[in-house]
């Protein structure tokens, strides 16, 4: 839950984010005063989430020229490592990352107004009296934090790390692996930037007591056993991490999440990779707006690559290399913009669709907006179009009118997927 302070927080950075002048300032501050007690965390949609889309691909565009320009031998053409991973000093200028999101989580800020913690005691987790150097004793606390990590690590959690918000994990110069019990819980909160970490064999937990601030700790029922559950969260990055084999979904956004952005992650070794949207008839989910980019699908996937409800959902300069049901699916009228992937089909002969309309007859998945835009389809596999399409309705009509970046840089762009090794004074 918000406390006073990071609700303050919270207030201020919406009030930048929407980019409000000045005599305006004090009402809005009420009015999203009113909203959160009325809708908690849940964030404003962007209103023409065709902009963001453009924006995407003209940072994208950008990394591309400079990359074939030569102007530094680092760089790769993803926009985001080429906003930091070419800084020798990296170590030294860590909060960097939080000015390198793009997509719908660009303005998740995480920890970067606050102090660095360290974390430099893997062991003793205590979920109620969390133990100062813990994991769970950094998450928790009120105030913004950058949450870095003293040497390499293995963190078996006993129950979910409730995070409070305007926090980072960032497990650069470290191997971070949070694995063998409950893992990451973001739940109506905001401001979070996941970086850098392994997030694997995760467990359910629950049915016992669990701390989500200095003030206040509460009864959890059962987890899912997600890697990264976000629960009517905000504003959120999960960045360079490497997940696979856990319970449920490896990453899961529901019940009103929205302003994500899920970049340059390793995903392998699971059945049902990711989760957006809590379920059909849950329609506040209307407002989630997710982009997905520069994500390496791989070996041992099963399926939802990912699989949404009601929002919109910018699938973009993805490599999908493994799938044995299927890559992209959905019910409940979900858009999905997907430009510029790379999908490889597995050899099975029905196997080979990329997408899947769920819960509904062709007379109603027909007219659900997905479109595949410079994708290219490899071994047989084909993406199943539906909707207006462009010139028939607004919804896609800039989308459709941008070059995504060719699939064939789609290698270049996620070769880094995952977490990287990270040594002080070098490139990353």
């Amino acid at each position: 839950m918000f406390h006073p302070k990071t609700l303050k927080l919270y207030l201020q950075q919406e009030a930048k984010n929407t980019m409000l002048v000045s005599s305006h300032a004090s009402f809005t501050l009420v009015f999203l005063y009113c909203i959160f007690f009325s809708a908690v965390a849940l964030s404003l949609p962007v209103s023409d989430p065709e902009l963001v889309v453009e924006e995407v691909h003209r940072q994208i565009n950008e990394s591309i020229s400079r990359r074939n320009l030569g102007y530094f031998s680092c760089e790769t053409g993803n926009p985001i490592d080429d906003c930091w991973r070419c800084d020798k000093d990296w170590e030294k200028n860590r909060k960097q990352l939080a000015d390198c999101g793009i997509g719908f989580g660009k303005n998740a800020i995480g920890g970067r107004d606050g102090e660095f913690y360290v974390v430099t005691d893997p062991g003793n987790d205590d979920p109620v009296n969390p133990k100062p150097g813990t994991l769970r004793y950094a998450v928790i606390q009120d105030q913004p934090l950058w949450i870095i990590f003293n040497r390499d690590m293995t963190i078996q959690l006993k129950e979910e790390l409730i995070m409070n918000s305007f926090k980072t994990l960032d497990g650069r110069g470290a191997s971070v692996h949070i694995s063998g019990g409950p893992c990451i819980t973001i739940q109506y909160v905001t401001n979070i930037i996941i970086h850098g970490l392994h997030i694997h064999d995760c467990k359910q937990g629950g049915n016992t007591y669990v701390r989500d601030s200095p003030e206040h700790y509460g009864w959890r029922t059962i987890s899912d056993g997600d890697g990264v559950s976000i629960f009517g969260g905000s504003h959120v990055w999960v960045d360079h991490c490497s997940l696979s084999n856990c319970n449920d979904g490896l990453i899961d956004a529901i019940r009103g999440s929205t302003a994500i952005t899920i970049s340059n992650n390793y995903l392998t070794h699971h059945n049902k990779v990711m989760l957006l949207g809590h379920s059909d008839t849950y329609v506040q989910d209307k407002n989630m707006q997710v982009t997905i980019a520069f994500n390496h699908f791989g070996e041992g996937l099963v399926q939802r690559m990912p699989r949404c409800r009601h929002g919109y959902f910018h699938v973009v300069n993805n490599d999908y290399t493994h799938w044995e049901m299927y890559a992209i699916g959905g019910s409940a009228n979900p858009t999905i913009n997907s430009q510029g992937n790379r999908f490889l089909a597995p050899n099975g002969p029905f196997d080979k669709e990329v997408t899947k309309h769920e819960d509904a007859p062709e007379s109603e998945w027909s007219h659900w907006n997905w479109r595949s835009e410079g994708d290219l389809m490899l071994n047989g596999a084909f993406f199943t179009l539906s909707g207006a399409g462009p010139g028939k309705s607004s919804s896609y009509s800039k989308a459709s009118s941008l070059a995504a970046r060719p699939s064939s840089h789609v290698g270049e762009i996620t070769i880094a997927s995952g977490a990287l090794s990270c040594k002080k004074g070098s490139h990353c």
